[in-house]
Order: C-alpha cells, then structure tokens, then sequence
C-alpha cells in the first residue's frame, strides 16, 4: 500500500508561572481547577492518553493512548510544570513515545519544539540557537533520546532558523502550505510556483540551506486541518477519516503521505470529546486497511524527498501577512475584530530594546566570572532542570573562569536568571491575542520586569522608566487602562516581588498556619529563627526574625517582623531587614508588653516607630495564601449564613411545601434557602469516602420534588471525584460484591439529577479490572460458580453505567 497517513498535535500553552514565584497561582477563571495548566489537562492532555474507542452502542470497547499513534509535540515550559503537577499524565506521554518506536520502525512519535514558543524570526542569531539547544537538551533529558523532528513556533520560519536546525542534527519541520514558494524535481532546472497554498502536500521536500545543509520540510494539508481546527470534523471519528481518504489521488501509484498539523488542545480541551474521535479515526483506518499510519521520521526513512523547495521567509501558520501578528497592527486577531492591535509594534519596540540594553550589561559582569558567558547561558538549561544546590554547584565549577566566592556564585545566578527571563519575555502568545491588558501579555512584561530588577541587582542603573515611557506608546482597547504603561503600573509593578515581600507573606501568613522552622514559600526557602506568637481573644500577634533565601539565585537576607491581627480582614504588620539583636530584643519587649495590657494603639505605634513604610497587610500575601487566609476569616461567618438558611429551610418546610401543592410559586427569599441547603447537603455528602445512599436517594428525591437545579459546577467536579475514588478502592478489592452495587446504585442515583459526570479516570480503572479479572471470573461462570456468575452479573451492570463494554 503507498497510503501513508499522519496526523501531528501541537501540544502547548503558553508559561503561566509567575516570574517572581515559578509556579502557577491560583487563576479563578479555571475553577473548579486551580489553574488552566490543570483545567486544560484535564478536558485533553489527560483523555489523550487514554482514549476510548465506542461501538455502535456508544460503549467502550477499547482505550488506546493516542499519543503513541500520532506526531507530537509538547512545548517544554508546559511539560515541566505538568512533570511537577500531572507525574502520571506525564509519564504517560513519555510511554507513549517508548511505544510509538514498536509501531513506527523504531521511530518515536515525540518532536522537540524551540523552548518558550519565541519567533524565531524576530530573534536575534543567539536567541535563535539557545532557544533550539534548550528545546534539544529538555527533550533529551524527557524522552531519553535525539530528537529527529523540531517544531517552530507558529510554524514561524526564517532561514538562519533552518539553518540552526540542521547543525543540531534536527532532520526536518513542519510548515504551512502558504509558506512555500517554489519548488523543483531534484537534479532539474525548472522552478514552479506554488505560491498561495499551490504546493503539494503528499510529500516530504528539500530545502538547501546558506550554509550548505539541508532539511526535510513537510507541508501539512491546509484544508483539511483548517475544517479539523474550526469545522466539526471531530464530531465523528468515521467522517474525519472519510475526509483524510479524500487527501489522496485515487489510481497515484508513487507513495503519498496525506498529514495535518494543528493545536493538539484540539482534541478535548476546544472540541469536546475529540480525543475519541481522533482514537476511532485512526482505528478505522487501521481496521479496514485504508492506509498505513505513520509519523514524520518513519516516512522520511522510507520515502527519500524527490523535489527540493524554497520558502517564504518570514512566514507563519497563524498569520497571513507573515510574522506581522507579533510585531504589528496587521488585523490578525483572536475574535474582536472591531479591536486593533496598534500595542503591539510598541511593545515589541520596548522589549527589543531592553534585549540590548541587557547584552552589554551581560557580557561586562560574566567577562571576569564564566570562561564564555553564551556557552554559559546555552548549558544554563541543566539548571533550570534541577536546581539541587550540588548541581548548580556542578555547573558553576564547570563554567567559572576561577574560584567564585559566594557573592560571585549569587551574581553569575543573577545574571543567567536576566537572560533566561529576557527569553521569556519573547513569548509569542504576548502579541496573539487582542489587548495589551490580557494575560498573556501582562505575562511576558512581568518577565520583562524580572528581568529588569536582576539588572538592577547585579549594579545597572534602573531601565523601568525608560520602559515604561516606551510602553506608553502602545494604546489599550480599554478606555480605563488607556496605554501599556497604565498596565505597567496596575498590574506589573504591584506583582514585584523581593526577599522582603517573602518575608512579609511568611509573617502574616504564620498568623493563619502552623509552620516548621523551615519552610519552602514557592522557589523561597524561609527559616525561623525566633519566634513568639501571642493571642488575646481575637487579637494575634507575631514577632520574630527569619532568614529568606532564593532558592533560584542564592541570595539571601535576614529579616525582622512584626504582625498584628486585629480579627476579619484588618491586619498590620511590618518587615524589614534585620537590624542587630538588640533592636530585636527591644521590639520583643516593647511590643509584647504593650500587647499583654491590650493597648492597640500602643502596640500599632510601636510598629510604625520600628518598621516605618515598611508594612504589609494581607494584601501582600501571595494568591493562594490569600485564599486559603479568607477562606479561614470568612468560615465562622458563612456557618452562620449556612445556620441562617436551614433554619429558614426547616421551619418553613411545611408552608412551602403547601404552596407546592396549591401550584403557588415559592418566594425567593424562600426558595434561595432552599437551593442553598440542598446543594451543599448533596455536596457535603459526596465528600464523604463512602456516601449514605439512603440519604443520597432522599436527597436526589428533594432535587427533583422542588424542581432545583443543582449547581453544576461544583457538583460534577465533586461527585466525579468521589466515584473515582471508589473505583480506585475497589480495584484493590475487585472480588467484593457489595462494593460493586453501592458503585453502581450511587451512579445510578447521580444520573438523576442531570449531572454531567467525568467518569474518565473512573472508566479507565475499571476497563483495567475488567482485562485483568473478567474473563477468570466469565470462565468460573461457565463452570457454574455461583459467585463468579453474580459477580459477572454486577460487574457488567456496573459497566452499563460507566458506558464501558468488556468484551
């Protein structure tokens, strides 16, 4: 058969860890999740791994991990956060990998992609290649082997990139049809044009490059994964075969690779369920032996490139006018097309030229530290993949120019920090979508700032007000924000962070937790070193002195505060760097003593004399503290509303259900209590390891009797939760009858309520029991075991509920 089909997810998101703390606060948009890493993870990286392939009955017949039968790639700042968050989502890719080498010849179906999705086009030349060794080096370390395929940010292209490509040994990538030129058959003259989506996408093609090299370039199938991104080909698996079949030429007798490229968020997270539909695709094509499924580097093993190809330079799958959508107002948006996009040629202005002002800046100060202070930044990547002081130690012997001592190990940090954020800064999503106040934007100016605050730390005089007024020059589409520099001010420089502001979250958050004497506050490690906690009634108070340290960069500080709680949200405290012992010892006293007479204001004034400006409320705790703090303030007053409501709930029980029966519609200020109490009934009782069914059957007939809706979004996410969990229980006891029955009853009785139930863990645990225990117990059945027959019977019934059918 010549049929060759491939199909290629780009797996990404772009860096959404804080630039200060390296990990992902708390964003409320993703809720239930914490975050949309882990919200994203959940709808489509996860259900990629275990797939379910249904029957005509809409049951589950087979799972499969999509990611050992397609090309993938995942962006490296994404895949480190979910090797730390999602280990077992992130194992299963890398054994997809390990897989996909039995099914494609030894080939894995792993690509490696430049490290943080910058455009390549506009880097400068040593960007460029730190960002492809960076992108080598993680996926080595991850899928244990060479990478044979790179992906470039939004296919963006230019030909020093290609060129940089193939010195690393990287045999070809992946473009958009519209970013070839022309093309020509090996070893003739004749050039043709293929401009505007003309060339053909059924083979792999030779770009010869300025230095002499060369690389493999496929051009994915434009149409077909344009109707896959924004059509409903993933509405059925079956059709979107059928629309790949349509890619090749009927009666073509040389071999033809049809293949598409788009967002692997595709399947899952943007069209629902489309993982399934990406698994029965390409078991019907296997099934009926329509075509041979393959990946890149397979096909270029076997199907050698017969024509060579020039490209567009400059170019990109996401914007028809080039790489215009990362640098200015082309009109290429994400949705609000009545919205411009004149922000974005200033803020590119503005971070092109903090770049140069921080080269010099780099090379002066690692000149008389490091041997070569870009070789330095190339192998910095070892250290961003582990941080254990004996590595970093490892790493400075390796590079240092001589002994360091400790101040000159914390500057060369400082400054491989400067340029690792100077990279990040870059980030393409920063200009993607629609307004210079977005997330992502905010996002790649916070790493501008961090960026900006080492410069300062290692001696620049500061570049911020120079920034700002460059920011200036890029207009919001939001009258209140007015400009970039606005956004500057309200969203950028209250995010800064220093060992300070850790100190402060760390005293006023001891008010509200237990801590050790040591304690990791994010990529901070604080140490208490004194420490006196007082209450009176209401009142806390906290004094003492701890030692924070970054774990990032080393430098450390010792620091002295004080923290009053006054009850609610009304705090004062105050932070400074420690100014002797017998400053301490004086504040102790002082302040202890003006606090065990109860005398506030004393107690207030003394802080003020001690700490000055330096005062910190919980405004200054950073997001999930803050939550986790009121969540603690608010839990006294929120028993109170809870009391509030049942009482309403249980005292006028009989008038409304008197006016149910009459058909009188029940008030609001009636009916608001009783959806609060039945929702959080029903929520308490799902937190429970094993839920009551008899309360749950009475609980689901007081949903349906009063017609209350319940809240969905808390619900579904909580009582998915718990049926997993007892799926996870009862594979460690699979024999046990009862257990099987409570499952399926407590299924049974959620369903009623119109709850829209992830059983996709829970799915992929019993589909597992089922290969490992259903055809022992089926043949005991056979031999009229008793026991094997009922639990054959329970287990199938269970089955039905969760849609999985053991064949």
């Amino acid at each position: 058969m010549n049929r060759y089909v491939c199909i290629h997810g780009h797996f990404y998101q772009p860096p959404r860890e804080n630039a200060w703390l390296e990990d992902v606060e708390l964003q409320d948009s993703a809720y239930p999740y914490h975050d949309w890493n882990e919200r994203i993870t959940a709808e489509g990286y996860a259900p990629n791994t275990a797939s379910r392939i249904l029957d005509s009955e809409s049951k589950i017949i087979d799972i499969v991990n999509n990611y050992s039968k397609i090309s993938f790639n995942f962006g490296p700042t994404l895949f480190s956060w979910m090797e730390k968050e999602m280990p077992e989502v992130y194992e299963a890719i890398i054994e997809a990998d390990r897989e996909s080498q039995k099914n494609f010849s030894g080939h894995g179906s792993a690509i490696a992609q430049v490290y943080n999705h910058m455009i390549m086009p506009l880097a400068n030349s040593r960007d460029k290649r730190t960002q492809i060794h960076w992108g080598i080096k993680d996926f080595e370390r991850r899928f244990g082997r060479k990478p044979e395929g790179m992906w470039l940010s939004e296919t963006a292209v230019d030909l020093e990139s290609l060129d940089i490509l193939a010195e690393y040994g990287i045999k070809f990538t992946i473009l958009a049809p519209r970013q070839a030129s022309r093309v020509c058959k090996i070893g003739e003259e004749g050039w043709h044009d293929v401009s505007g989506d003309k060339v053909d996408p059924k083979m792999p093609y030779l770009c010869k490059l300025p230095s002499g090299k060369t690389i493999a370039l496929f051009f994915y199938d434009g149409p077909i994964s344009q109707e896959l991104g924004f059509g409903d080909l993933l509405n059925n698996g079956e059709e979107f075969a059928g629309r790949l079949m349509q890619g090749f030429v009927e009666n073509e007798h040389d071999d033809q690779l049809v293949h598409i490229a788009t967002d692997g968020e595709t399947y899952g997270h943007h069209k629902p369920h489309g993982e399934m539909a990406l698994a029965y695709c390409l078991y019907h094509i296997e099934s009926n032996d329509l075509a041979n499924i393959t990946i890149y580097s397979e096909y270029l093993e076997n199907v050698a490139p017969t024509h060579e190809v020039e490209i567009f330079e400059n170019s990109s799958w996401s914007c028809v006018h080039g790489v215009e959508r990362w640098r200015s107002d082309c009109g290429c948006n994400s949705g609000r097309s009545d919205w411009h996009q004149a922000w974005r040629a200033p803020l590119r202005e503005a971070l092109d030229w903090l770049r140069e002002e921080l080269i010099p800046l780099y090379e002066k100060e690692m000149a008389s530290l490091v041997k070569d202070p870009w070789q330095a930044r190339d192998n910095y990547i070892e250290v961003i993949f582990d941080r254990a002081p004996e590595n970093v130690e490892r790493f400075l012997n390796e590079h240092a120019a001589r002994d360091l001592t400790p101040g000159e190990k914390i500057k060369t940090l400082r400054l491989l920090e400067l340029q690792r954020h100077a990279m990040l800064m870059y980030t393409s999503c920063g200009w993607f979508f629609d307004e210079i106040s977005g997330i992502e934007t905010t996002q790649v100016m916070q790493y501008a700032a961090r960026a900006m605050q080492l410069a300062e730390e290692v001696g620049r005089s500061s570049l911020e007000m120079t920034f700002i007024e460059k920011l200036a020059k890029a207009p919001s589409n939001i009258p209140e924000h007015e400009n970039g520099a606005d956004v500057y001010e309200k969203f950028i420089k209250p995010a800064r962070i220093d060992l300070l502001r850790v100190g402060a979250h760390y005293a006023v958050s001891s008010l509200f937790e237990e801590y050790p004497e040591s304690i990791k506050i994010y990529c901070y490690t604080t140490d208490s070193e004194t420490y006196d906690k007082m209450t009176a009634g209401r009142l806390k108070l906290a004094v003492g002195k701890a030692q924070v340290r970054s774990d990032i960069t080393w430098n450390e500080t010792e620091v002295t505060f004080a923290v009053l709680h006054l009850g609610g949200h009304i705090l004062n405290g105050g932070v400074r760097e420690f100014m002797g012992d017998e400053a301490l010892d004086t504040l102790h006293h002082e302040i202890k003593e003006a606090f065990l007479k109860s005398d506030v204001p004393e107690v207030i004034r003394i802080m003020d004399d001690h700490f000055g400006m330096h005062n910190y409320s919980l405004w200054y705790l950073f997001k999930d503290e803050q939550r986790k703090v009121f969540d603690q303030i608010l839990e006294s007053t929120l028993e109170e509303a809870e009391v509030h409501f049942r009482g309403i709930y249980e005292n006028d029980y009989a008038v409304m259900q008197a006016m149910r029966e009459m058909h009188i519609p029940i008030p609001r200020a009636l009916r608001t209590p009783l959806e609060f109490v039945l929702n959080t009934d029903l929520r308490n009782l799902l937190q429970n390891d094993e839920p009551n069914l008899e309360q749950l059957q009475n609980l689901v007939q007081e949903f349906k009797k009063w017609h209350v809706v319940p809240d969905k979004t808390t619900l579904n996410f909580v009582a998915s939760k718990r049926v997993n969990e007892l799926l996870k229980t009862l594979s460690q006891s699979p024999y046990e009858l009862e257990r099987i029955e409570f499952i399926r009853d407590m299924i049974r009785l959620l369903k009623q309520l119109g709850l829209e139930l992830d059983f996709w863990e829970a799915q992929n645990i019993y589909f597992l029991m089922g290969t490992d225990h259903f055809d022992k117990m089926k043949t005991r059945a056979g031999a009229d075991d008793k026991e094997a027959v009922e639990w054959v019977e329970q287990f199938q019934k269970l089955g039905d509920h969760l849609q999985v059918r053991i064949i």
